[in-house]
């Protein structure tokens, strides 16, 4: 029924959208002559915590990645694929009646993340960073003139997203992904010894977040040894920079005599981890077994499941099942959703477990002074349908996160485009 829904919205776009020409009218001012690009559609097939609804506020926007509102509740979404030859939307309800009514499409690179901070929207391609003044209202002054702050980051098309997040002391953390799964040799199953793919890739990076024209060599790495952390969020709470990272693909591939298809399908562990400058995760050298809670030798380096290694890698905070596909990570600031949640983090599950025959999913981690309690799934069934026995297509895949000034959720699919708002009512 909710995908009908959608569709009935995504018709209803399309008209409006050839009316308009998707054209942004500043000139216009009045809400009466606002009309409504989407119909804001109870998303009634979302499992949610009691007391919690979603709402889709837009569909079939094309590959919405990372996402940003503002404190006037402007939305910002990348999108990792050009649409109209742009790759960012500012999504506008003017009116306050809960449906967009002005959108825009600029910038002319795809990519995925995307901040507010300071005075400027910070954005992403897959080479660089880009930033747009605001004025004091956080509106962008000149959509057509960013200024370019970071260029010269690693592309090789694999793995290639740049999520970002900044601190607040001027600094601008940018997510490196590796390019290569598990740093074998061309055509071996060795592995490269040492692994040069660190010295570009698979890291976090820090820049300056106000200075121009930066190269890859301005920047420092911040921490390495994390294969692609596409979830990056700085926690004011602890005043640390946290990421969710993928792990490696197959075993058994190579290494049949140690590892079964069932292990590559369970392994490894999906992790969130706390960074500090210096830090190493290990990747690829080692791997998080989540069954036997211990950081395990990669068989490229001579593991055989068994033995254990990274006695001087950091442990993850939390591990999540195989292959889930953590792509954003959000700490709750607001105020209302009910107190458990605030200064917890929120992580958009991207893809599936077959460990858990569970995916497509939003989960939350508790934090109590600091320290993480036990991870829970939050938001489920934006897959429509059940993964045990699929009677049809994934509908949605969740991949951004961001959190408006009335304290809602947002959560973007970039399998249709689609963004949710989760809101709470309390009783």
């Amino acid at each position: 029924m909710q995908r009908k829904l959608i569709r009935s919205a995504g018709v209803f776009v399309a008209i409006a959208a050839a009316a308009t020409l998707f054209a942004y009218r500043s000139d216009d001012k009045s809400p009466s002559a606002k009309k409504n690009l989407f119909t804001p559609v109870d998303a009634k097939e979302l499992k949610l915590p009691a007391g919690f609804s979603a709402t889709v506020l837009a569909s079939d926007l094309g590959a919405t990645r990372h996402m940003v509102v503002g404190k006037n509740g402007d939305m910002y979404v990348k999108l990792s694929k050009l649409k109209d030859g742009k790759g960012i939307y500012l999504l506008r309800d003017t009116n306050g009646d809960g449906a967009i009514d002005e959108q825009k499409l600029f910038g002319d690179y795809p990519g995925t993340g995307i901040a507010i901070k300071n005075g400027y929207l910070y954005s992403s391609s897959n080479k660089g960073v880009f930033r747009y003044k605001l004025n004091d209202k956080e509106e962008i002054i000149d959509f057509d003139k960013p200024e370019n702050i970071i260029s010269g980051l690693v592309d090789h098309g694999r793995d290639n997203a740049k999520p970002l997040t900044l601190d607040n002391n001027g600094n601008i953390y940018v997510t490196v992904g590796s390019y290569n799964d598990n740093c074998r040799q061309a055509g071996s199953a060795k592995g490269m010894s040492p692994c040069t793919i660190l010295d570009s890739a698979g890291g976090v990076w820090k820049f300056k977040a106000d200075k121009a024209n930066q190269q890859f060599a301005d920047g420092t790495r911040f921490a390495t040894g994390v294969k692609n952390a596409v979830g990056i969020d700085w926690d004011n709470k602890t005043n640390a920079l946290y990421v969710t990272s993928h792990g490696r693909g197959k075993f058994d591939d190579m290494y049949p005599q140690y590892y079964t298809p069932k292990h590559s399908a369970e392994l490894p562990a999906e992790t969130l981890y706390r960074l500090k400058e210096g830090d190493d995760a290990g990747w690829p050298y080692i791997y998080y077994d989540h069954f036997q809670n211990k950081k395990m030798l990669a068989p490229e380096y001579g593991g055989d499941g068994k033995k254990v290694a990274g006695e001087k890698a950091i442990n993850p905070l939390v591990a999540f099942p195989a292959h889930l596909g953590p792509n954003a990570l959000m700490f709750y600031t607001g105020s209302s959703f009910p107190a458990r949640y605030k200064n917890g983090a929120f992580i958009a599950f991207h893809s599936q477990s077959s460990e858990l025959k569970k995916g497509y999913m939003v989960a939350f981690v508790p934090f109590v002074n600091g320290k993480p309690g036990k991870w829970e799934i939050f938001a489920d069934n934006f897959a429509g349908t059940d993964l045990v026995k699929p009677t049809g297509p994934i509908q949605h895949r969740p991949c951004g996160l961001a959190q408006g000034p009335d304290g809602a959720l947002y959560v973007t699919d970039d399998l249709n485009g689609t963004i949710f708002k989760i809101a709470y009512k309390k009783k």
